[in-house]
């Protein structure tokens, strides 16, 4: 997934500014894709620039509200049939488990301890944006709490298996 598609798809909602985007982000995709102002802007500045969104309102202090122009649904559409996400093969956590053995037990299972810790600290935040949202029925929220329920079971798998892991360990 990419910045460039996240945009799109929260643009193809309704047209919002920079800020607006941010404010999106950190109630939604902060869980599948974080992003920072500086990211959203420059993102925005070229998605504006190749025609795949639109400056549709300027206000004070610069502030510019955006657009998804038919190019830009056209391209969102593209991404979400035509391609296939990339499957992220790597986990350094993983790798770490694999070589677990040349520490003492103890630190091991403090390994899969601080896991297990990192798994709930996540689900936490999730249930807290979960109360903090205003959710309605629009397609955002639906498939936002949709997202948001894989966070939520995501995390809970990788406290269970790392609560397992360390129970394995002798």
């Amino acid at each position: 997934m990419s910045l460039r598609h996240a945009l799109l798809g929260l643009l193809s909602e309704r047209p919002a500014s920079g800020y607006d985007l941010l404010k999106l982000f950190e109630t939604s995709l902060a869980n599948a894709w974080p992003a920072t102002q500086s990211q959203i802007y420059t993102e925005l500045t070229k998605l504006a620039a190749t025609g795949l969104v639109t400056v549709s309102a300027e206000g004070p202090r610069g502030r510019k509200e955006y657009t998804l122009t038919p190019e830009g649904l056209a391209e969102l559409r593209h991404w979400l049939t035509e391609t296939k996400p990339q499957r992220n093969s790597r986990s350094e956590t993983l790798l770490r488990v694999f070589f677990l053995g040349v520490l003492t037990p103890d630190q091991a299972r403090d390994y899969l301890t601080e896991i297990a810790e990192r798994a709930d600290k996540g689900y936490q935040g999730l249930r807290l944006l979960e109360e903090s949202v205003d959710w309605t029925d629009d397609e955002l929220s639906v498939y936002g709490r949709i997202a948001l329920e894989y966070g939520l079971r995501f995390h809970t798998m990788h406290r269970e298996w790392a609560e397992w892991a360390s129970d394995q360990i002798s």
